[in-house]
């Protein structure tokens, strides 16, 4: 082989060393061997040639001091001159690495074949693909027709760079007008091919290569900015990936094949050695930056699901097919859990062991999606589900990376791949799977879904759709392809300057762009976008052709992709007029839609006992005319004892005082406030606040609700935090025992809860909790009429689903699974069962009022109920449980509502704090009598107020909520400006006047506002409360209209109950009725 001048012989077999030695490490001796003629040779060059070397290297070391002497001259201090030691220490590591790595692989490719025989004990990713592969073929005659060509394709370069490359560099900024290319050299190191292997039975008008490349070169190319004395380039770089080329089309003619594609199916290693002002490239951090954003430059270009294409003959048909062809399929995945993490987080030096927090990288070619982040789990829940196209199969590879979240950088725990030709093979793929690198395992259901051409099972897959829970987005039903190919006779710009035009292509708030096209109103880009569609039928393609500047509009086109669903194959490939623009500008482009579909007859389900799915069919489902072992059949559910027996906490986030100030302006010399929200987490969910401007002292009034069960050992986190434009500022933290809430009903230490107060989120509150067991079914319609199905049920109560387990083949599942719900209109609301089969659709649904709940015994329902299909039964109970506050706030309030007037309906806020269920039934279905009844008493002339009225004695204050106005009196043209103004008479100052804000324009206002006054309870029950109802006159005028007023006499009213109530509003001279 050649060997570069320099390098030495290759060394013996009895001298090779196991690994590639480094030439540079041999001793002087040996390189003094090397120049056969040096003996012959006088010595007075041989030690002049030697004083000139020393003395080289003492002005080099000088050389370095510089720096130190400068810094000392100008008074820097010793930790610029460490800082800059550090920064060049580190370089000249980075530096010998790279070199260093260079000649190891020059030399593992030049010594091939001996390596390969003295090191087959070494493992099998340091072999080349052709040892450990079979099927992998060595093709050394391909190398050396490379090596013969290669001085030749260095010539082309150089030519290509000093003629097109270098004038369009000058040309693109008149910076770099002096730009030129002042060296360029392939090297003697050509490209090496290390294995080839060829796919049989592909399809038959085409032939698919793998070549496993490997360069590593001794490039050499040098730019210079000689206006700015500016020198950078390259010197030596290496390359290793599989590069997969297509020879399609077959054709029957010379040259045979009609194009070449070629493109990478992963992301190939980079790693560049680079020389002048690009040497700064070599320093830590931004080695890994630089060589990052030339391989996103190179994914761009040449990895899938871009190709590079070269046609071979003339008007080549479906080039833009050939480009960017059809994804072969869909793989929904499904990244549910992991179990058994390492715990990479360490507390106190060390001494105290953490958990993790992990995420994962979800990867499949330049396709990326990253979880959300599970704090202090080792066997985190994630339940997210992707869609990745897959464009080759085989090759292309599902990887999963689960990462320890860190401020600094992130630990790694582990990583799984995954050819998806075995997701194509299985049809619906759902295992554990190991990670390499780490400890644990990773939970993924994969299905391959494919691609239909015509809309005959739309509907099917929309309804599946529809009874599938899918985060962070919802499923996808379709997929559009959209070919860009040109346009003609675009409107120019101002001056009759030509435009440089690009393309938006958007559908709903996703956007897409193609390249600009410079100083052409006719320009082309045969470009492909492809587009994820949740409702082919409802949505739109928007297309907007703009100048480069994105401010300049030169057509516009809207698209219904309904019209795809009636053209043949779902294709439309035409030219189409734009508007907004000129009257001969068209755009031609080409549509294609592709149903997803999965296709569950061929699903392979795992058969590993204790796996989710794996079910013995014959253990569930026993022979049919069997009556001898055949159990009978349960009359009623059998729950575990846990059923039925979850909290619902209702969290007030009230109000905070005397917080940090954390904003600073003018540099910290003015000192701000904060804008403080509040951070809840329990129960596996998390909830945020609503954010207070500039406040030390916020009050936000929500209410969050979470079911809780009683399991020991729960907190509730909350977290207060300052909202700024970077990063949030922590404000303080604290964790309250969810038992001790459990046991006393009310917590009032640090949040301040007061199940009285009264928020604009009181109308979301629930009212009630219901509890599901779904126990199981029987007598399943059969798919295809003779095979079992694969169900699962969905329960659905307004915007919240359960999904159950899936069951493998059989008409007579068993499920075991229970599920909450927060009901907030039980006379209104209902519980839709929907039984369905994977691949076959619905099988049967049930809706079930919950008003039959209101009126069964004990609020229950325990039996079979009939499937709306006609056939099939499902098993399951139905419990309702009253949400009741155990601690109210207010000292007379009790568990009997037999006596109480208030609606569920109106004030389910009033049974906050972390209430129980009660299982008195009749009580309780009196007390829901008056739930959305349309039997109330009618306003009067001027209209109702709603107040709530109560002394609250542990403070010893009373308490009033002005709730808000129904049916006002309009005597203008306009509707009023109402506001409240609340005075405690006989005292008419100011220090006992209280009043709302001011709502514009209605005359049903809300203001849910809450006022307090300091008084003992028997001084509170001589005075008497006026509500006055008022309305500005005018934008000029302080006059007030009095639209109506009330007198509440607080002897006469039971301020120990805290009801709210409508009051009549009367003239100045009557007084209001409730």
């Amino acid at each position: 082989m050649e060997r570069s001048p320099g390098e030495g012989p290759s060394p013996s077999p009895m001298d090779q060393p196991s690994a590639p030695s480094d030439p540079t490490d041999q001793p002087p001796a040996a390189h003094a061997k090397l120049d056969p003629g040096s003996g012959g040779q006088p010595a007075g060059p041989g030690a002049a040639g030697e004083a000139l070397a020393v003395l080289t290297s003492f002005g080099r070391r000088l050389l370095v001091l510089i720096p130190v002497y400068l810094a000392g001259a100008v008074g820097l201090s010793v930790g610029f001159v460490l800082f800059g030691l550090a920064l060049y220490l580190g370089w000249r590591r980075v530096r010998d690495e790279k070199e260093r790595s260079l000649r190891a692989a020059r030399q593992l490719l030049d010594d091939e074949e001996q390596l390969t025989a003295k090191t087959l004990y070494m493992s099998h990713r340091e072999l080349p693909a052709w040892v450990s592969f079979p099927d992998v073929e060595k093709a050394e005659w391909l190398n050396k027709i490379v090596a013969q060509v290669w001085p030749f394709l260095g010539q082309y370069m150089e030519k290509l760079l000093a003629e097109t490359v270098a004038p369009a560099v000058r040309g693109s900024n008149p910076h770099l007008q002096t730009f030129t290319f002042t060296r360029v050299e392939l090297g003697e190191k050509p490209l090496r091919i290390i294995g080839v292997k060829v796919h049989p039975g592909q399809r038959k008008e085409q032939i698919l290569l793998d070549l496993n490349i490997s360069y590593v070169g001794d490039v050499q190319i040098d730019v210079e900015v000689k206006k700015y004395f500016c020198k950078a380039g390259v010197k030596g770089m290496q390359l290793h990936g599989v590069l997969r080329v297509i020879l399609e089309p077959l054709i029957g003619d010379l040259p045979i094949v009609g194009a070449v594609s070629m493109f990478f199916i992963r992301r190939p290693t980079l790693d560049i050695n680079w020389t002048g002002m690009t040497n700064l490239l070599d320093i830590p951090g931004l080695s890994s930056l630089s060589d990052t954003m030339i391989m996103d430059s190179i994914a761009a270009f040449l990895v899938l699901p871009n190709r590079l294409l070269v046609p071979l003959v003339p008007d080549l048909q479906d080039v833009a097919q050939l480009r960017s062809p059809l994804p072969r399929g869909i793989i929904r995945i499904h990244l549910l859990a992991a179990r058994g993490l390492s715990s990479k987080d360490k507390y106190v030096k060390g001494l105290i062991e953490g958990k993790s927090d992990p995420y994962a990288l979800v990867r499949l070619g330049t396709q990326t999606f990253c979880s959300r982040v599970i704090d202090e789990e080792l066997n985190p829940q994630w339940g997210e589900t992707y869609e990745v196209m897959v464009h080759e199969v085989p090759g292309q590879e599902i990887e999963v990376e689960v990462f320890d979240k860190d401020p600094d950088k992130d630990d790694f725990l582990g990583r799984m791949k995954l050819d998806v030709g075995k997701v194509l093979q299985a049809g619906v793929l759902d295992d554990w799977f190991p990670l390499q690198g780490g400890q644990g395992q990773v939970h993924l259901r994969l299905e391959w879904l494919s691609l239909l051409s015509d809309a005959e099972k739309l509907e099917q897959v929309l309804q599946w759709n529809r009874g599938v829970s899918s985060r962070p987005e919802p499923p996808s039903a379709a997929i559009l392809v959209v070919y860009l190919d040109r346009a003609q006779d675009l409107p120019l710009k101002k001056g009759n300057k030509e435009p440089n035009p690009m393309v938006q292509l958007s559908i709903q708030d996703v956007t897409q762009e193609s390249k600009a096209v410079y100083s052409t109103n006719c320009p082309v880009w045969e470009e492909a976008f492809r587009f994820f569609l949740q409702d082919p039928q409802s949505q739109e393609l928007d297309v907007q052709v703009k100048d480069d500047s994105r401010a300049l509009t030169l057509g516009a086109l809207t698209l219904p992709l309904a019209r795809l669903l009636t053209a043949p194959e779902l294709t439309l490939d035409q030219w189409f007029q734009l508007s907004s623009s000129g009257p001969n500008s068209r755009l031609y482009i080409k549509l294609v839609m592709r149903i997803l579909y999965l296709d569950s007859s061929e699903i392979c389900f795992p058969t590993v006992p204790g796996s989710p799915g794996a079910w013995d069919v014959d253990s569930e489902s026993p022979q049919r005319g069997s009556s001898v072992d055949a159990p009978p059949r349960p009359c009623h559910t059998t729950p575990d004892s846990q059923f039925g027996t979850e909290h619902v906490l209702r969290i007030h986030v009230l109000e905070a005082q005397d917080l940090i100030a954390k904003d600073r302006f003018l540099g910290g010399l003015v000192k701000g406030k904060s804008d403080p929200y509040v951070k809840l987490k329990l129960a596996g969910r998390s909830f945020r606040s609503h954010v207070v401007r500039e406040d030390l002292n916020p009050r936000w009034n929500e209410v969050f609700e979470v079911i809780v069960t009683s399991v020991p050992g729960q907190e509730l986190e909350v977290e207060v935090f300052d909202k700024d434009l970077d990063k949030d500022d922590f404000l303080g933290r604290c964790k309250v025992s969810l038992t001790t809430v459990l046991n006393s009903g009310f917590l009032d230490e640090v949040l301040q809860v007061n199940s009285l107060i009264q928020t604009q989120k009181s109308a979301e509150l629930a009212a009630a909790l219901l509890s599901v067991y779904m126990e199981r079914a029987e007598d399943l319609p059969l798919r295809k009429g003779t095979k079992p199905p694969n169900p699962y049920a969905t329960l659905t109560v307004g915007d919240t689903s359960h999904k159950t387990k899936t069951v493998s083949q059989t008409s007579a599942p068993v499920w075991d699974e229970s599920a909450s719900f927060l009901i907030r209109k039980p006379h209104i609301e209902s519980l839709e069962l929907q039984v369905r089969g994977e691949g076959t659709g619905l099988l049967g649904s049930l809706s079930l009022p919950l008003s039959e709940l209101l009126v069964a015994d004990q609020l229950c329902l325990d039996r079979w109920f009939t499937l709306s299909s006609g056939q099939g039964q499902v098993l399951l109970r139905a419990q309702l449980g009253i949400l009741v506050s155990q601690h109210s706030g207010v000292e007379a309030h009790s568990h009997s509502y037999s006596h109480s007037s208030s609606s569920l309906s109106e004030e389910p806020e009033l049974w906050g704090g972390p209430p129980h269920i009660t299982s008195s039934a009749p009580e309780l279905r009196q007390r829901l009598t008056h739930v959305d009844s349309p039997l109330e008493a009618p306003a009067g002339p001027l209209g109702q107020v709603k107040l709530t009225v109560w002394y609250y004695s542990e403070e010893r204050k009373l308490v009033s909520i002005v709730h808000g106005c129904r049916a006002l009196r309009q005597n203008g043209r306009d509707p009023p400006d109402p506001y409240v103004s609340l005075l405690l008479l006989p005292d008419k100052n100011r220090g006992t006047k209280r009043k709302t804000s001011q709502k514009k324009r209605t005359l049903s206002p809300e203001f849910n506002e809450r006022f307090e006054w300091e008084l003992p309870l028997d001084e509170a029950l001589r005075r008497k409360l006026d509500v006055s109802v008022k309305s500005n006159s005018s934008f000029m005028s302080r006059e007030r209209e009095l639209l109506g007023k009330v007198q509440l006499d607080l002897a006469e009213t039971d301020l120990s109950q805290g009801v709210a109530r409508w009051y009549d509003l009367m003239d100045d001279n009557d007084k209001g009725s409730s």
